[in-house]
């Protein structure tokens, strides 16, 4: 009976791990298109912005750049997670730290700020800094049972 509920708990393990391993493939592949339409829309917006279209512009530039490195830092979060099935905290906290400055550049831009807006972000970013340096500075540490596995 005992080898049993091992044997279960084996399945259950590699089920689990064959599903992450076809999630996470599949938003590595929609976030590496993401990227390659990212750099087009760009490519796009540069040459609108130097061939005298309204549509482009260089606020359009900046927060297209910003976006492309949002989904860098999300594609290195998930190579990150199928390598080591972990993730860090320090990725995410790129990634959120680039999504607030990317939201402030474009309200730079678009001249949209009231003191509600910069005070909620000032406070976010100031937050999501103390987090990211502590993050680096008090590594987590990895178990001997955790040693042995990998």
């Amino acid at each position: 009976m005992k080898t049993f509920f091992n044997l279960q708990r084996l399945n259950q393990k590699t089920i689990f791990k064959m599903v992450t391993d076809f999630v996470t493939s599949i938003v590595l592949y929609i976030l590496l298109l993401a990227l390659i339409v990212g750099v087009l829309n760009i490519l796009v917006d540069i040459k609108s912005m130097f061939f005298g279209s309204s549509n482009g512009g260089f606020a359009q530039i900046v927060s297209g750049v910003l976006t492309i490195f949002v989904l860098i830092d999300l594609f290195k979060t998930f190579v990150d997670y199928r390598e080591h099935e972990e993730i860090r905290i320090t990725y995410v906290t790129d990634a959120t730290i680039l999504i607030v400055m990317r939201e402030i550049a474009v309200g730079v831009y678009v001249q949209r700020f009231d003191y509600q807006f910069i005070l909620g972000m000032s406070i976010l970013l100031l937050t999501l800094g103390v987090i990211r340096a502590l993050a680096v500075k008090y590594p987590p540490i990895k178990s001997s049972h955790q040693a042995i596995i990998q």
